[in-house]
């Protein structure tokens, strides 16, 4: 069994009358550790994108300035990807693979005509067409 103390409160609970540290505090409006969602990073980002002050945002959200330096970064690379006019196709990729593809035997090619060469080149007699 477990034992309380004589004041009736268990050891996990605060006395009566006491404050938490945080109350009264401006409390993060996230987690103080961990992930954030990406609407509260869309918020944060957009309130800097408005012009509000970066340190105001990073002690607000309870976040250092460079992190949110970088949801801003992201947020707008992500924009820019957004506005593209035209999204790869099957067929664009397809070009890609056939291109890669043609490289490789080119190389291919060069390497073997080398190769020839080079072989021809020690022969004793050299080139030489038959006579008949």
């Amino acid at each position: 069994m477990t034992r309380r103390k004589a004041n009736g409160n268990s050891g996990a609970e605060a006395p009566q009358g006491a404050r938490r540290a945080t109350e009264g505090a401006s409390a993060p409006l996230g987690p103080e550790r961990g992930r954030y969602s990406s609407a509260r990073k869309a918020d944060a980002v957009i309130r800097l994108l408005r012009g509000e002050d970066l340190d105001t945002v990073s002690r607000e959200y309870g976040v250092a300035a460079a992190t949110l330096s970088q949801w801003r970064e992201e947020f707008l690379e992500a924009g820019r990807v957004g506005l593209k006019t035209r999204q790869n196709t099957a067929q664009d990729d397809e070009v890609v693979r056939l291109k890669m593809l043609i490289a490789e035997l080119t190389i291919d090619k060069e390497c073997l005509e080398e190769i020839v060469r080079v072989h021809e080149a020690r022969l004793p007699l050299g080139k030489r067409r038959s006579k008949s």
